[in-house]
């Protein structure tokens, strides 16, 4: 999926929050290789280079969109393009680090026991996803997709929710975890700006149903479902708007 770094980023601070939480709460001394699953266009990557300045840091990324953005940010860097569903590291890594990338991939059992497998003795994984999609922000995009002839089209392309519910990662990892520790947080975001959740999933989960579609339906889509958030959604009276947002956290250690 084609990515547009500048709608993705239009939350930059929300979207980073998480991510920064996620690496305080890591345990790791001294990692000499660090692995960033789904590293975009390189904001935190450039996190864990700083907490880490001795490791050598490798971003990987399906996007080459990102990663161009990626290789500005920083030298100390490596930037490498590739598919993080299916990729493995070329000796056992000591920290594999993931934000807001893993629920894009399909088959998690597959995919969490092939991660933990890439770990030396002692490394760490740690992984923050969205699971916030039984939210009205996501199953308004269903809703959406029934009200109009671009139904047929996107359709297909709905897609159930990705991520499990916490015990389902805890059952999973703890065989091969020497310590496990799962959480959820939801955020309550202040968002400013004119509809913000629907520019929100704009730059995530509502892109590839857009990019199916061509004008006029894209735009009428993109309104009936702009429609429905606003009213989920609705104004405070600073005109803020409130946008609850639930998210997973995992940090294994391996055995």
């Amino acid at each position: 999926m084609p990515w547009d770094p500048a709608q993705y980023f239009k939350f930059a601070d929300h979207r980073l929050r998480p991510a920064v939480d996620l690496v305080n709460r890591i345990n790791a001394e001294s990692p000499s290789i660090i692995y960033d699953l789904g590293a975009g266009a390189g904001n935190v990557t450039e996190l864990l280079a700083k907490r880490w300045p001795a490791a050598r840091v490798v971003g990987v990324d399906s996007s080459e969109e990102m990663l161009r953005q990626a290789a500005q940010r920083a030298s100390n860097i490596e930037w490498e393009v590739g598919d993080i569903g299916t990729w493995r590291p070329e000796e056992p890594a000591e920290l594999i680090f993931s934000n807001a990338a893993l629920h894009w991939i399909t088959g998690h059992e597959n995919l969490f026991t092939g991660i933990m497998s890439s770990l030396a003795p002692g490394g760490v994984l740690a992984v923050q996803m969205p699971c916030n999609f039984g939210a009205l922000s996501h199953t308004s995009i269903s809703v959406a997709a029934e009200a109009g002839p671009w139904r047929d089209k996107i359709i297909p392309l709905l897609r159930p929710a990705p991520v499990e519910p916490p015990p389902f990662y805890i059952e999973l990892l703890s065989p091969f975890a020497d310590t496990l520790d799962v959480w959820e947080t939801e955020y309550m975001q202040v968002l400013n700006g004119e509809n913000p959740v629907k520019e929100w999933t704009k730059g995530t989960w509502l892109r590839p149903l857009l990019d199916a579609l061509e004008e006029p339906e894209r735009s009428e889509f993109e309104s009936v479902y702009a429609d429905l958030v606003a009213d989920a959604y609705p104004k405070q009276r600073d005109g803020t708007t409130v946008f609850p947002f639930k998210r997973l956290f995992i940090i294994a250690v391996k055995a």
